[in-house]
């Protein structure tokens, strides 16, 4: 099948879903452009600052947007394109979207609360304490792996028996890191301009895109050869900064800028198939069993996680997006239609996966960002682009896709570790608390445990990130679910995701911890390996419980009451 045929179907299905599905919600939901926002009532200059609609889009759609799109989808392509493209369809419409767009919402309409502070007004403290320490160590493993994939990225040296030498891509390597950190410097230099200046509509899009196309051409220009050490402090170095400035002075210009190298990766690929029109080479359908991956059943709806459903994506609602949103008018394009752009770009991460396989069906070689970005890069460069200029630019995205979520999470980490340990009156609390609540001090905690991860090895348990994460979008719905209940609002569409995603993450659960299980019995396992994992599964499986009975209760509780 013509891969131009598959982008098109994706892009008509979810421009009508966002239309017509999106809009239905909002009415029955409620949106008050005459409302006044958190943003607006608490606005403090740090994580409350009121902001424009579509660049509280742009930090929404850079901060959701990491590796997992380019990802899932092509990994999940072992089973076939035609399952992953339905999923992303159906996925992003029906269960993605809606839970962005309903985080985003539940939190506007509770004074920019986040998910675990939701869970404590609509089901209770102890869910409220379970979540945001399931939060927390969400976001660890995340910083963990987010950090050392930018870090690996950037690299300019490879090791071969034991022998550290220049790799061949050192200078595309380290022109993408001299190009990240120059949109560290210019988005400061940026974010000052905007609030001096007060810039907005085609003056913000200008003067942002003029920084954007300096740093390109400065990054290129100057790159910076170093090591994967090196590269690693100066990650964390900047999401230090990232979880501490003020949402207008670093994250919100950062990812303003972002936008437009992420629109340029999209409208190359996208014209790309347009004037190439490859043929995706891989098969529609394999089978219900693939001998690496599993089963399709859970493993299709864990793999493809971002492209469809992530409940990272609601920590994003309510934890960030949620405090900068200055018209309930925005919420729409901000919550459902971000994800929807993401879906897109997970078909697209597909189309050029299919169109890089052999004729015979054989899978390119190399991981799904190799893949992804090999094959974007040649779609430039059939434009004419330099071949320097389109890998560095492709390299930077690629990067830029994993950065831009790594800010969001370590400064949302952060917040999940303040809150675990706030009070109502702050002012009267104990000395302890004050300071385990300060900014500085939960910042250095999280970004120190984070580190230590990427040394010990995070990878002992990325494993079950994928379950981890559709866990959380399913304890997102249900708090969705208590929420629209008690308050008269339609909550009756949410229960399908619901019900779907509960099976999939405890099917995957229990499947994993099974294996596990079996690797015991057969003496391949290790403790810090196979044993960490278990625990961790049994551990998400009693959270899942807790939560989901919880909750439960109060939906009876409010159906009685009405």
């Amino acid at each position: 099948m013509n891969t131009l045929v598959i982008v098109l179907i994706a892009a008509v299905c979810l421009l009508a879903g966002y239309t017509c599905y999106g809009r239905w919600l909002a009415n029955k939901w409620g949106i008050d452009p005459n409302a006044k926002t958190p943003a607006v009532l608490h606005n403090d200059g740090q994580d409350y600052v009121p902001t424009d609609g579509w660049t509280v889009f742009s930090h929404q759609f850079s901060s959701i947007a990491g590796a997992g799109p380019v990802t899932g989808a092509i990994q999940a392509a072992a089973f076939g394109w035609l399952p992953v493209l339905l999923w992303v369809i159906l996925g992003g419409i029906f269960f993605g979207a809606v839970t962005d767009f309903g985080a985003l919402y539940t939190s506007v309409k509770n004074d920019g609360k986040s998910m675990g502070l939701l869970i404590e007004r609509y089901i209770g403290k102890t869910g409220r304490k379970l979540f945001l320490v399931f939060s927390w160590l969400f976001t660890l493993i995340v910083t963990a792996a987010f950090a050392d994939m930018v870090a690996g990225t950037f690299n300019a040296y490879t090791v071969t028996d034991g022998v550290e030498t220049l790799s061949s891509a050192a200078r595309v390597n380290g022109a993408a890191g001299s190009i990240s950190l120059l949109f560290i410097v210019f988005a400061m230099a940026f974010g000052l301009m905007q609030k001096h200046f007060h810039l907005t509509g085609r003056k913000e899009t200008a003067v942002g895109l003029l920084w954007t196309v300096l740093a390109l051409g400065l990054g290129m220009c100057i790159p910076l050869v170093a090591g994967k050490d090196v590269w690693i402090y100066l990650t964390f170095a900047y999401i230090f900064l990232a979880s501490v400035l003020p949402m207008w002075m670093l994250m919100q210009p950062r990812d303003f800028m972002t936008t437009f190298m992420f629109a340029g990766m999209i409208i190359g690929a996208v014209l790309g198939l347009v004037v190439a029109h490859p043929s995706m080479n891989l098969p529609a359908f394999t089978g219900f069993h693939n001998e690496g991956l599993g089963d399709l059943f859970p493993i299709l709806f864990v793999t493809v996680a971002c492209g469809a459903v992530s409940g990272f994506h609601s920590l994003v609602s309510s934890g960030t997006s949620s405090k900068t949103i200055a018209n309930e008018k925005d919420m729409l394009k901000v919550g459902y239609g971000a994800m929807v752009l993401e879906s897109l770009l997970a078909v697209i991460a597909l189309c050029v996966a299919g169109a890089a396989a052999a004729a015979d069906g054989t899978a390119a070689s190399g991981t799904p960002f190799q893949i992804f970005s090999a094959g974007v890069a040649g779609f430039l460069e059939m434009f004419g682009i330099p071949v320097y200029v389109a890998q560095c630019f492709m390299t930077m995205c690629v990067s830029a896709l994993a950065l831009t979520s790594l800010d969001s999470v370590a400064r949302i980490g952060r917040m999940s570790f303040q809150e675990l340990f706030s009070v109502d009156d702050m002012e009267q609390a104990e000395g302890w608390r004050k300071v385990l609540c300060n900014k500085y001090f939960a910042t250095v905690v999280t970004l120190a445990c984070g580190y230590i991860l990427t040394k010990i090895g995070y990878s002992n348990i990325w494993p079950l990130f994928g379950s981890a994460n559709q866990l959380l979008s399913a304890l997102v719905l249900i708090t969705l679910c208590v929420f629209l209940k008690v308050t008269g609002r339609e909550n009756r569409t949410l229960f399908p995701p619901l019900i779907i995603m509960l099976c999939v993450t405890f099917t995957a659960l229990v499947e994993r911890s099974i294996a596990l299980v079996r690797a015991f019995q057969a003496g391949s396992a290790m403790f810090m390996v196979e044993g960490l994992q278990l625990v961790i599964a049994v551990l998400l499986m009693i959270l899942g419980v807790i939560i989901v009975a919880t909750s439960g209760k109060k939906l009876v509780e409010a159906r009685e009451e009405k």
